[in-house]
């Protein structure tokens, strides 16, 4: 056994930086290692033996970052919402204009993660289908309020913003508009990500071709134009 993955016996009383640095590496591993795993297998058909196995670590290092699978997987699911929403921040903070440009740069993050990050979106809707059966709704709401407090808050206001300065139809609802909205986008890009090739077969079409022609129809029925 390599002699780099610390046991609890050998844990330092106070966390060096070099140390902290080690735990999250480690830590980073094991994530990557189960994301790759649910990917190729199904979040459903992995053991935690698996992981532990194709890390090349002792069950007792994996244990001392998480008790269980399901641990690893709201893990992944919190690290996925951070990125998502950091890549979003970021898209639309440099927008000025209209709140309907905004909104187009919201769905542009969208395209570019299922360009980009296919594997993430694909392990969001497995994880959706455990959700459903599992947890409850206040675990992802609380999650929600840690990495996006002002969610969905913001999207709403975003809504109002259009309706005032013109860009947006003027008989929207601003909440229920946007939870219709995000939701409808998720659902089209998750399947799209789950489905992938296969998606092209059926229709003919390439899969982001025909995610920006959802995106472009969503944004034509929230448009004043």
């Amino acid at each position: 056994m390599s002699p780099d993955f610390d046991t609890p016996a050998l844990l330092p009383s106070t966390p060096t930086k070099p140390y902290r640095a080690h735990r999250e590496r480690q830590r980073g591993r094991i994530l990557k290692t189960a994301q790759e795993l649910f990917n190729a297998q199904g979040i459903d058909r992995v053991t935690i033996a698996e992981i532990v196995a194709a890390i090349g670590v002792r069950p007792s290092t994996l244990y001392e970052y998480f008790s269980n699978k399901h641990e690893i997987v709201w893990a992944l699911v919190e690290q996925y919402m951070e990125q998502s929403a950091s890549e979003i921040e970021e898209r639309v903070s440099r927008v000025q204009g209209p709140a309907l440009a905004q909104i187009e740069a919201l769905f542009e993050a969208f395209e570019a993660e299922l360009a980009d990050h296919p594997e993430r979106i694909r392990f969001q809707a497995q994880f959706d289908a455990m959700y459903a059966h599992e947890w409850s709704a206040d675990l992802l709401l609380a999650l929600e309020a840690r990495v996006a407090p002002d969610f969905p808050r913001s999207l709403s206001d975003l809504v109002r913003m259009g309706i005032a300065d013109g860009s947006f139809r003027s008989d929207l609802n601003p909440d229920l508009t946007m939870h219709s909205v995000v939701n409808a986008v998720i659902a089209a890009q998750r399947r799209f990500a789950s489905l992938g090739n296969r998606i092209e077969v059926e229709y003919g079409q390439p899969v982001r071709e025909l995610f920006h022609e959802a995106l472009r129809i969503i944004t034509l029925g929230l448009s004043n134009k």
